[in-house]
């Protein structure tokens, strides 16, 4: 969600029962706006938290002109000093898959990986190092696999230029209430998979300027996602059963949308036999 309507946006995405206390957004609220002029990024998001044993990890998200170009994430434990996270890489991916159970909330932190098949050990670590995943790298991975699963914007809110590049639509005004209540207005804001697989067929009827980005109709599995309308019908909330703890909010017929992450960082492995 964007930093600089935080207060307001929190409000919207409270539904689920969480959020951050009076002081937290205060705090928040001024080095986010430090952090987008230190780093000289276009706009800010405050992308969550991820809650861990003994601390929390406070994300961001620095984006540039291109708003598909790969964002910079940093985190911080007490919303005022603020550390860059290193790109993610498939090596970081592979290594946190191997880690089960809570965050601690340290980012130094060893997981000592000696139980894991040797094989497995070998690929991931190589000859002679030591199999051991600081947290850091832990928290690295988790952010980037819930942006690639569960990071969404509302159909409409992005254009693609015939250069390539993604730009806010200025003339994006909302979903109607009838679009909002559909998984197919909403896209996932990372590189699409489904759309490259879509015969010329399907596409015959896609705007390529809008629709770029893959939809949340097709996700699997089916019934991850939950749509509900509050506010006397004035804001409609989506929560992910995946990813237990992102909320992706929208009010309708305006430019208010947004998401973010209160969870523990855990992925929900029982939801296809709870469906």
């Amino acid at each position: 969600m964007e930093a600089r309507s935080l207060p307001a946006a929190l409000e919207l995405a409270a539904g689920g029962g969480v959020g951050l206390s009076p002081e937290k957004r205060a705090v928040l609220g001024s080095s986010l706006s430090l952090l987008q002029r230190d780093y000289r990024f276009q706009r800010v998001w405050f992308w969550g938290r991820i809650q861990g044993m003994h601390g929390s990890y406070y994300v961001a998200q620095g984006l540039g002109p291109d708003r598909a170009a790969p964002r910079k994430c940093l985190y911080s434990l007490n919303c005022v000093e603020w550390s860059l996270l290193a790109p993610v890489t498939k090596e970081m991916l592979a290594q946190a898959e191997q880690l089960k159970g809570r965050f601690q909330g340290d980012p130094s932190f060893e997981y000592d990986c000696t139980e894991i098949n040797p094989e497995v050990a070998e690929r991931l670590f190589g000859d002679g190092k030591e199999p051991i995943v600081k947290e850091e790298t832990r928290l690295i991975a988790t952010i980037e696999e819930i942006d690639r699963a569960v990071a969404i914007v509302p159909r409409g809110a992005f254009i693609k230029t015939p250069l390539g590049s993604v730009h806010e639509n200025r003339s994006f005004e909302g979903l109607s209430l009838t679009e909002a209540k559909e998984l197919s207005s909403y896209f996932h804001f990372t590189e699409p998979v489904n759309l490259k697989n879509k015969t010329l067929l399907e596409k015959a009827d896609l705007d390529p300027s809008i629709d770029f980005l893959d939809s949340l109709e097709h996700d699997i599995p089916q019934g991850s996602w939950t749509i509900q309308l509050e506010k006397g019908g004035a804001l409609v909330v989506l929560r992910n059963l995946l990813w237990l703890g992102l909320t992706f909010y929208h009010v309708p017929m305006t430019k208010q949308y947004g998401y973010v992450y209160f969870g523990t960082g855990e992925k929900n492995i029982d939801l296809p036999f709870m469906l």
